[in-house]
């Protein structure tokens, strides 16, 4: 019964092919743009997880800002800046033999790096002088900033690979190069290693600088953003606990006092970053999930259309000893049917879709094969819901009403 209503759906759909391809457009649109964006916001969230993974599990934040208080939160505007630039020293000293084997102050901005008539907007990063071994960056040319450098105030950078292509276009060696940053001279003494783009963005469009310089010379304060600070291995949440007390008898909080400050561990960003990715692909999804509807509404339109195109057909199979069930089957597998095809062109489209994006550019994307699954799901469910209302109104017709209508 149900081969042979399939027999009957496809010879059905190639009697009008054109028309059943507009059909399927909806459903080919709907099923591809799910899966692309699902691919998209996946993608994103992986190469992110693995940037942060990079930088090691040991790897701690310390924020100005509770994490109560709106106004106060980490890196919110209006966080009173608790933190100094001498913390990280004294996070080394206090806690260097115990669970603590590197800190730094860090602070951000964002101004034009200049050279010659190259002119770019980037992400200013100050930084101590062990940020790469905090961070994870590797340097691929020249090297990294001193201790006395940092002291000294120095202006000299590292650039990203972003950074890099947008100044040096030509393939120049930036290393021993002077650009300018804001209105001051910064020499180029290395380049730092690619990581990629992420979900945080391209994170080669950086330059890195001494604290020290950025913060005083360029953003014009005295006051650090946020500690970075690398806990042995296996010790993270040792450090956690030990940095906490420290920085509490350092500001003096009262005991049962909530902390001015916020300390976030690797695995805690991931958990974060998961979560926001994981809402984002969703209602990216759902989006993309109402041209599915507006397929499954012109499946419906069409099939009641081939039911009064066709009375005459179910009259006489009627008349022959057709069961009104055989009728439902035969239209409600036609809407399946159509729904169907359309989905897995859906899928090869947004296979194709997706190669293309991964071949065009830095943007990351996978084609999930549960994805794949929801899709094919989805354009069924589609066909079921929109093909039972025009399959029910085929069954029911009378047999004589149907035999005389024109």
């Amino acid at each position: 019964m149900i081969w042979e209503s399939l027999q009957l759906a496809l010879f059905s759909l190639t009697r009008n092919l054109s028309r059943a391809v507009l059909t399927m457009l909806g459903i080919i649109i709907g099923v591809g743009s799910v899966i692309v964006m699902i691919g998209v916001g996946t993608g994103a969230k992986q190469a992110s997880l693995s940037i942060i993974q990079k930088m090691g599990s040991n790897t701690l934040i310390v924020f100005n800002g509770s994490t109560s208080n709106s106004r106060m939160g980490p890196m919110a505007a209006g966080a009173v800046a608790v933190l100094r630039e001498g913390d990280a020293d004294l996070i080394e000293q206090e806690l260097g033999g115990s669970s603590v084997s590197g800190a730094t102050p860090q602070v951000r901005t964002s101004q034009p790096a200049v050279f010659l008539d190259n002119n770019h907007v980037s992400s200013i990063q100050g930084c101590g002088e062990a940020f790469a071994q905090i961070q994870g960056w590797a340097i691929q040319d020249g090297r990294g900033f001193t201790r006395t450098e940092v002291t000294g105030l120095a202006k000299v950078c590292l650039l990203g690979a972003t950074v890099v292509k947008n100044l040096f276009p030509g393939g120049a060696d930036p290393v021993g190069q002077t650009i300018r940053i804001g209105k001051l001279p910064f020499e180029v003494i290395g380049v730092l290693k690619a990581k990629g783009a992420g979900m945080m963005g391209d994170q080669d469009d950086v330059v890195v600088a001494p604290f020290t310089t950025v913060m005083r010379k360029l953003m014009g304060q005295d006051k650090i953003q946020n500690l970075l600070v690398s806990a042995r291995e296996g010790r993270a949440a040792q450090a956690e606990t030990e940095i906490a007390a420290l920085l509490r008898q350092r500001l003096r909080v009262a005991d049962g006092a909530e902390s001015p400050f916020t300390i976030r561990k690797q695995d805690d960003l991931v958990k974060m970053l998961t979560q926001q990715a994981d809402v984002l692909t969703l209602f990216l999804a759902m989006a993309a999930g109402i041209s599915l509807v507006v397929g499954g509404i012109g499946i419906s339109n069409i099939m009641l259309v081939t039911v009064t195109e066709r009375t005459r057909e179910i009259g006489l199979r009627r008349a022959l000893g057709a069961l009104r069930r055989r009728i439902l089957m035969q239209f409600l597998t036609e809407a399946v049917t159509l729904a169907v095809l359309g989905g897995g062109l859906g899928i090869l489209g947004a296979a194709a879709t997706i190669a293309a994006i991964r071949a065009a550019s830095a943007t990351p994307a996978v084609l999930e094969p549960w994805a794949i699954l929801l899709g094919l799901g989805f354009s069924a469910a589609v066909g079921i819901t929109a093909g039972l209302l025009p399959a029910l109104k085929a069954s029911r017709l009378d047999v004589i009403d149907a035999l005389r209508y024109e």
